[in-house]
């Protein structure tokens, strides 16, 4: 309790004493390049090969003469919109980026650069971390587009290649009965999973004392709480919002 008391007060002091909105502006833009651009070609992967095997794999388990074939595609979508892309990208993401996150606030720590901050009077905790926030918050969503996308095409790709079945088929089944809620909710998932990612990781990167093997431990904490928050928030978020995917 101890710990959850404090990470609210250090994201209160994140809107305390802020910067000029000129100052933000060039730390948002260095932040979205190392956060966003920086993370295309993992994420590009992954989602390629992602959506390629789920395509498989969903048609060799929905072997049946009374399933048509385009079912197979409108499954492998419905998967992507609603658990692939944001919660899966969203774990590879606090891997790469939350843990680079805590990892460099962490050695700004202890080098003293963030005390050096403070005797300048600036407010460090907003200056350094609100920044990684916004960026995370304005580049995330765009990649769990880019992953949806690129799902949906691995499993063209792989569908054409092995011939589960054919294109006319899964461009069939992609079109078929589309629940346009599905993709509002990928975007609501994507918004709550970039700010706990970005602030549990700077949070863990921000208050590491010790040395440099403090740092480690500190990335590895960044992770590993990361991922358990994004996971409680994708059951919460299920709960609190598949109801209405039938209503839409």
């Amino acid at each position: 309790m101890e710990s959850i008391g404090k990470y609210f007060i250090f994201l209160r002091s994140l809107f305390t004493n802020r910067e000029s909105f000129q100052t933000y502006v060039g730390l948002v833009i260095d932040e979205c390049v190392k956060v966003g651009i920086h993370s295309i070609i993992l994420i590009a992967i992954v989602s390629i090969f992602m959506g390629a095997v789920t395509t498989i794999q969903t048609a060799y388990n929905l072997v049946s003469p009374l399933i048509p074939n385009y079912v197979i595609a409108e499954v492998v979508r419905d998967m992507v919109l609603l658990e692939l892309a944001p919660t899966i990208i969203a774990i590879i993401f606090a891997g790469k980026v939350g843990s680079n996150i805590a990892g460099e606030l962490g050695t700004m720590r202890i080098t003293e650069q963030i005390d050096a901050l403070e005797v300048m009077g600036l407010n460090s905790t907003s200056y350094l971390v609100l920044p990684k926030v916004v960026a995370t918050l304005l580049m995330y969503p765009m990649l769990v587009v880019l992953s949806a996308f690129l799902s949906l095409w691995g499993g063209y790709v792989a569908a054409d290649f092995t011939g589960v079945i054919t294109t006319q088929e899964y461009i069939q089944g992609i079109r078929n009965q589309l629940n346009e809620f599905m993709v509002l909710f990928a975007m609501i998932k994507a918004y709550v999973f970039a700010f706990l990612i970005s602030s549990i990781s700077s949070y863990m990167g921000y208050y590491t004392t010790g040395g440099a093997l403090e740092v480690g431990k500190a990335s590895t904490s960044a992770v590993t709480n990361s991922v358990i928050a994004v996971l409680c928030a994708d059951y919460l978020l299920a709960q609190l919002l598949a109801e209405y995917l039938t209503q839409y």
